[in-house]
């Protein structure tokens, strides 16, 4: 066991060196070096025993240093072969758009950025929202304006050490056959200096509030029973976001039904990657639900609404 132990730190190790070269930003670097001097060796084999796995559901894993971590290294290199694929598989077009959404974690603006300036150094246009958006949204985006794809920097209901990224095609899904499989294939090619983070930033253009107008009309067309919801306009509604993304859009949303109740968690409200007042933002857990269905019981609430 300590022979395999030994083999498995040796590659992990030499895998690590690959990352003290130029092409890694000076932070990085340092931090690889930390890991690499670390008498406790376990942080340094997890960072890089393996690569991160471009799936079907993109990226998603804990953010760090390390080629099995969520950073803009591996972020870099599912966006640059996700550029790569879209260059060639709309390669008759006269230009290629994208859209970038992202949530409330930790770096998750960061990797949006980041993402953005690789396809605008790709030659691609990109419609960055300026803050924080759900994830329909990116979708309605992605068709309302002619998208040819999107991602999303999102890790849903993970703890808070966990990042995601999302890709979507240009009907506003996530990526399916033969498009996920051939994306996979084309980040699979991309080493560090192959990822272009500079160029054509002129490509980037900052979307916001009027999109969300638009989104908001769009999501009033789905309602199946608006008599209803004028006959329970007033229904007490508790909601809470849980330090989300939610918060941007869902009350706008229930008051442009109809809904004239809404209550909300005012210490859930405030966004943050640090979800402070839970363990796990996952609404499926009773704990994560504590605080609204403490609010509920004292407003006497019809029905308690979370979002992850």
């Amino acid at each position: 066991m300590a022979v395999e132990n030994n083999d498995i730190l040796n590659q992990v190790m030499l895998k690590a060196s690959e990352w003290l070269r130029e092409v890694y930003d000076p932070e990085t670097r340092a931090e690889v070096k930390r890991l690499m001097d670390n008498v406790d060796s376990s942080e340094l084999i997890d960072s890089f025993y393996k690569d991160m796995e471009f799936g079907t559901g993109g990226l998603r894993g804990v953010m760090g240093v390390g080629s099995n971590r969520m950073n803009i290294y591996t972020v870099g290199a599912a966006t640059q072969g996700l550029s790569n694929y879209l260059k060639k598989e709309f390669a008759n077009l006269p230009a290629i758009k994208v859209a970038i959404g992202y949530d409330c974690r930790n770096n998750s603006r960061l990797f949006a950025e980041t993402s953005a300036h690789i396809f605008a150094a790709n030659g691609i246009d990109v419609l960055l929202f300026d803050e924080l958006r759900p994830t329909p949204e990116l979708s309605f985006v992605i068709r309302e304006y002619g998208c040819q794809s999107g991602i999303i920097l999102t890790a849903s209901h993970n703890p808070k050490k966990y990042n995601g990224y999302k890709a979507y095609w240009n009907d506003g899904s996530q990526l399916v056959a033969p498009h996920d499989e051939n994306v996979i294939a084309e980040v699979l090619k991309v080493k560090a200096e192959d990822i272009k983070f500079k160029g054509n930033d002129e490509l980037i253009t900052i979307i916001g509030e009027e999109v969300d107008r638009k989104f908001i009309e769009k999501v009033k067309t789905v309602s199946i029973a608006p008599d209803l919801v004028k006959k329970y306009a007033d229904l007490k509604i508790v909601y809470t976001p849980i330090h989300g993304t939610g918060v941007k859009l869902i009350p706008m949303a229930l008051h442009a039904f109809g809904f004239t109740n809404i209550i909300h968690v005012p210490e859930q409200d405030i966004v943050s990657g640090e979800f402070p007042t839970v363990i796990s933002p996952n609404p499926e857990e009773p704990a994560a639900m504590k605080m609204a269905i403490q609010k509920a019981m004292e407003v006497n609430a019809d029905v308690v609404m979370a979002s992850d």
